[in-house]
């Protein structure tokens, strides 16, 4: 595909060096921005209608433009931490293209007037993590990081720290507190990092790919990156694909690429003898989407929204006729409930509740009233916390029992899966 930005070089080994890097053009955007005005560069981030790639979509030059005018220091945060059910593809970023990162992270700290930045990546990613760190010191023994780098005066100092495995710390305010040494826990907003965040000083918090993404647009300029998508979701994204097709993976498409066609070109179709049942297409996060919603939705902010779903992360999670929705959900709510921080009480509670009822249906205890009961709490959950978290254990269990209400009803009433046919002991045996 002729709109690949990020991942054109990835297949080549020799591009997670510094050597290798440099052959394929790389850290000439970052001498190009140095000898520019940071506010030049803001201002192109800001045409290109870059969005943040971690799941949210807000817009990255606007985010910065909120950083308040004075002298006080202020810190780049990159969020590489990737807990999201679904996403890997921050993972493959960081393994096949550190330096792309660290260019990005450079630049992007010059505008924003950063002279210290920390790539925050979940503890589980050992290897990612190694990867980084060796691209850190490379880019500090060639002058790219560090003192007056490339003699223009500009310092800079960029560290890895290492997450504990905790999902709520990919959160932009649960991994300020973690970077601080506190309990990843979240904070209310406002005041927003941008204007009191990292240390109380003001912080932006940016993901891999959204960083990594600054260099195109300072290569290429805002309009050229504007001809992939549309008006409000430019750009190209990645999209992890997993689930049951013929080729998982991580693809680069165009912003609005219709969905039907990344699983089927790009994922190689379902498995032999079966058919599209649903599909996540945000994380685990996003509500879920039928076959019919699947063929006429295309993978943008706008589009998705309008479904009553989201492309978050862009995680697309695809799921055959072979699945059984209310043993899905039960390995959902046991993530959410396991991951909540318990700092606010619907989600504290909530969480556990959602998980309970669940698999109590699963072990054929579950009544009729019970998926009545499993809307009634999701909708207490919803916008009642600090953090998300609460309703993104909330709208897969609304969406998925509405939209398969009959599995659950053939469950509570026959005590075993409607589409295996037999009962969740037999499923896990």
């Amino acid at each position: 595909m002729e709109s690949k930005l990020l991942t054109e070089f990835y297949h080549l080994d020799e591009f997670r060096t510094l050597e290798g890097y440099k052959k394929n053009g790389g850290y000439v955007q970052l001498a190009k921005a140095l000898k520019m005005q940071p506010q030049q560069i803001i201002d192109e981030v800001k045409a290109s209608g870059l969005r943040g790639r971690g799941g949210a979509g807000f817009p990255t030059g606007t985010k910065w433009s909120f950083l308040p005018k004075n002298n006080e220091p202020r810190y780049l945060l990159c969020n590489a931490d990737e807990g999201e059910p679904g996403t890997f593809k921050d993972r493959m970023m960081m393994e096949r293209a550190p330096h792309q990162l660290i260019e990005g992270m450079i630049i992007s700290a010059f505008a924003i007037g950063s002279k210290k930045s920390y790539i925050y990546i979940r503890g589980e990613y050992h290897y990612p993590i190694s990867v980084v760190e060796k691209a850190i010191r490379e880019a500090y023994d060639a002058g790219l990081l560090g003192k007056n780098i490339m003699g223009s005066g500009f310092d800079h100092d960029m560290d890895v720290y290492s997450g504990a495995g905790a999902y709520i710390c990919g959160e932009e305010t649960g991994m300020i507190s973690s970077l601080e040494g506190a309990k990843g826990q979240p904070k209310l907003k406002p005041p927003f990092p941008a204007v009191q965040g990292y240390l109380r000083k003001p912080t932006i918090v940016n993901n891999v790919e959204t960083l990594a993404a600054v260099k195109y647009i300072l290569r290429d300029g805002a309009a050229a990156y504007r001809k992939h998508g549309t008006e409000k979701s430019p750009g190209t994204k990645l999209f992890s694909l997993s689930g049951n097709v013929v080729k998982p993976g991580n693809y680069e498409v165009p912003l609005a690429y219709p969905l039907i066609d990344l699983i089927n070109k790009e994922g190689g179709g379902m498995k032999p003898g079966r058919k599209l049942k649903a599909v996540i297409p945000g994380g685990s996060s996003a509500p879920v989407m039928t076959a019919a919603e699947v063929e006429k939705a295309t993978l943008d902010y706008e589009c998705l929204a309008g479904m009553g779903t989201m492309l978050g992360s862009g995680a697309v999670i695809v799921i055959d006729d072979s699945q059984c929705m209310v043993d899905m959900l039960g390995v959902l709510t046991h993530f959410y409930h396991h991951e909540s921080c318990g700092q606010c009480t619907p989600c504290r509670e909530g969480t556990g509740w959602l998980n309970k009822i669940v698999h109590s249906i699963l072990e054929g205890k579950g009544r009729l009233q019970d998926i009545e009961l499993l809307e009634k709490v999701a909708d207490n959950m919803k916008g009642r916390t600090i953090c998300a978290l609460s309703d993104a254990a909330a709208l897969p269990v609304l969406s998925f029992v509405s939209k398969f209400r009959d599995e659950f009803e053939f469950y509570v009433r026959e005590g075993r899966s409607k589409v295996k046919g037999t009962t969740y002991a037999e499923m896990h045996h």
